[in-house]
């Protein structure tokens, strides 16, 4: 059976998307992956559409509403990682998701709306008796904010993982071409980055 990783987060703008996106497509070159999207703004779908015949090949899948169970189920007995893109806002289609899910991964940019707003998807994941990490996204490259937001989320108990990604322009411009950063630039900071948080993901799973 797959491991299931949701990408889940209330607001929008916070790289929920990109982030799906390259986490799957760092983990298919090692593992059969599926990619589902859930989210009705389908930029995930947009990405797959670009993405080049030369390219590891992803399942992906486009459902919502009353399938997405049925189909998440069907993804799981094919593959070993599924990863979901799921809505900006908690409605059935989210709480289905996360129900799936065997990580649900809340991506955070450093700033407090972000993370108040990460408050909801938490309390989802508790109620559905799911494990939850959040992680620092697009994080500028310099001042304190990471440090300070870091040590707020700390001191507040989230389960923040140790991995960051920075606000870099490595992730916009794999992702314009249906690519990943460690696809388009395997040796980048980016790219280290992702490989980083991928690893501490899949410890975390287990």
């Amino acid at each position: 059976m797959a491991i299931v990783i949701t990408v889940a987060q209330q607001k929008g703008g916070t790289g929920k998307t990109t982030l799906a996106a390259n986490l799957a497509a760092a983990l298919a070159p090692s593992r059969k992956v599926a990619l589902l999207d859930i989210d009705p703004q389908h930029s995930l779908t947009r990405w797959h559409d670009l993405r080049p015949k030369t390219a590891v090949k992803l399942t992906f899948s486009d459902v919502s509403g009353w399938r997405v169970t049925s189909e998440l189920n069907r993804l799981k007995a094919a593959h070993d990682v599924v990863v979901v893109d799921s809505p900006p806002q908690i409605d059935t289609d989210a709480r289905l998701a996360i129900r799936g899910a065997s990580l649900v991964l809340i991506p955070v940019q450093p700033s407090p709306p972000d993370v108040w707003a990460a408050e909801g998807t938490l309390k989802l994941a508790a109620v559905e008796k799911r494990r939850s990490a959040m992680v620092l996204n697009r994080v500028p490259s310099s001042g304190k904010l990471r440090a300070t937001m870091t040590t707020l989320l700390q001191r507040d108990g989230k389960p923040l993982l140790t991995a960051t990604v920075g606000n870099r322009t490595g992730f916009a411009i794999a992702f314009a071409e249906g690519l990943a950063v460690t696809e388009t630039a395997p040796r980048s900071i980016a790219a280290n980055e992702l490989r980083a948080l991928l690893n501490e993901l899949l410890e975390m799973i287990g």
